[in-house]
C-alpha cells in the first residue's frame, strides 16, 4: 500500500518521523538525568538496526518523507553511520537529519555527510566553558563547538544550535548572538519545561523575556525560516550570518503545525510510538506487525498506525491544551513564591 500524502483531520500533512535509536548518552545534563545516569537498557531490549530500517521502509510507503535520528545521544550507538546510509537509500525519504550534543560530531561528520546526513541540531546550552561543564556535568564546550564547525565544513545545512533557556546559565544571549555573526548557524532558545523537574523551577525564563533580550540587541530583522523550521520564531541581527529563534513551550502552542510521529527504541511486547511527546500521548504498534511474513501486511499495519495518528488529531490537541494550561498555572504559582 503506497500513500503519497497523509493528512490528519486538521489537514496537517503527516510526513515526519523521529527515530530514537538509543537511551544512552555521553553527558549528564542536570535538567535531563541524575549525575549517576539512568539504568541502561540491555542491547537485546533495543530495536535492532534491521528493525528500524524495516519500519522506516514501511513508514515511507505510508507517507513519511523525512526522518530525524535522536537518542539519548545517537552518535554513541555503534554503526550509526551505516544506519544513516540505509535510511538515505530509501527512495521515498527526502531527508535524514540528526539531533546530537555534538561531542562526537567532529569524529563522524565527514562519514555522516557521505552517508547522506543533510543537517543537524546541536544542543549547546551555554557558551561559557565553566557553565557548560556544570550543566552537562563533564562536557567540554570546545568539543561541541568543534562538532558544529565540522558539520558546517562538510556542508550540512542548516546547522541549528538548540539552547535550553535556563536562568543564570543560558539566558545571557549576547555570546549566542555573536555566534550567529561569526557562523551561518541558527540558534534556537527553547523555553524550559520545569514541570518535569520540580526542584529546578527557579531556572525558568519565559519566551517573552528572551524575546525582549533579543530585541534589545539592536537592529532586528524578520528572516525567512531555515529548512525544517519547526515551531521556532526567528529573528536576525542586521549583518549576521545566522539567526536567533524562540520556541515557547508553555504558551507558544504549536499543535496546529505539528506533523511529527516518534518511534521509541525499546520494543517489549509492543513498540512505543508517540503521537504527541509534550502531551504524553502514546500508542502502541503491535509487534505482530513487525513479525508477520507478508510485507503487504507489514505496510498495512504501519499505515493503520499513521492513520490513527491522523484521525486522533482533535483528541490529542485537547489533551495537549489541558497539559499546557496546567503548566502555565504551575509556572504562575512558582513566580508568586
Amino acid at each position: 500500500m503506497h500513500v503519497s500524502e497523509l493528512h490528519d483531520t486538521y489537514d496537517r500533512k503527516i510526513d515526519y518521523l523521529r527515530l530514537s535509536i538509543t537511551d544512552r548518552c555521553n553527558l549528564r545534563c542536570r535538567y535531563c538525568m541524575p549525575e549517576e545516569g539512568v539504568a541502561a537498557k540491555p542491547h537485546t531490549n533495543m530495536m535492532s538496526y534491521e528493525e528500524i530500517i524495516a519500519f522506516s521502509h514501511m513508514a515511507a510507503q505510508a507517507g513519511i518523507t523525512r526522518i530525524r535520528l535522536t537518542g539519548g545521544e545517537p552518535l554513541v550507538r555503534k554503526g550509526v553511520v551505516g544506519l544513516v546510509s540505509s535510511l538515505s537509500d530509501i527512495k521515498e525519504i527526502q531527508e535524514v537529519s540528526m539531533t546530537t550534543n555534538g561531542i562526537l560530531l567532529e569524529k563522524y561528520a565527514v562519514d555522516l555527510w557521505k552517508a547522506g546526513l543533510k543537517r543537524v541540531n546541536i544542543s549547546i546550552d551555554s557558551l561559557d566553558p565553566k557553565i557548560y561543564k556544570d550543566l552537562t556535568r563533564w562536557g567540554k564546550l570546545e568539543e561541541a563547538l568543534a562538532g558544529m564547525e565540522a558539520a558546517l565544513k562538510v556542508g550540512m545545512n542548516p546547522v541549528k544550535v538548540n539552547v535550553v533557556a535556563l536562568k543564570g546559565a543560558s539566558d545571557n544571549i549576547e555570546p549566542f548572538a555573536q555566534l550567529t555573526m561569526d557562523y551561518p548557524v541558527h540558534v534556537r532558545f527553547i523555553e524550559y519545561m520545569p514541570a518535569f523537574y520540580e526542584e529546578e523551577k527557579d531556572d525558568f525564563i519565559s519566551a517573552e523575556e528572551l524575546e525582549a533580550k533579543i530585541k534589545a540587541l539592536g537592529s532586528i530583522e524578520n528572516p525567512d525560516s531555515p529548512v525544517g523550521a519547526g515551531p521556532a520564531r526567528y529573528f536576525k541581527i542586521a549583518g549576521s550570518k545566522g539567526t536567533l529563534g524562540l520556541i515557547g513551550s508553555s504558551k507558544g502552542h504549536f499543535c496546529n503545525s505539528c506533523n511529527k510521529a516518534v518511534l521509541e527504541p525499546e520494543p517489549t511486547e509492543t513498540l512505543g510510538l508517540a503521537f504527541c511527546v509534550e502531551a504524553g500521548v502514546f500508542e502502541d504498534l503491535e509487534m505482530a506487525t513487525m513479525a508477520v511474513e507478508s510485507k503487504a501486511l507489514k505496510k498495512d499495519g504501519v499505515y493503520r498506525w499513521l492513520k490513527r495518528r491522523a484521525e486522533d488529531a482533535e483528541a490529542r490537541e485537547e489533551r495537549c491544551q489541558i497539559r499546557c494550561e496546567a503548566l502555565e498555572k504551575q509556572l504562575a504559582e512558582a513566580r508568586k513564591q
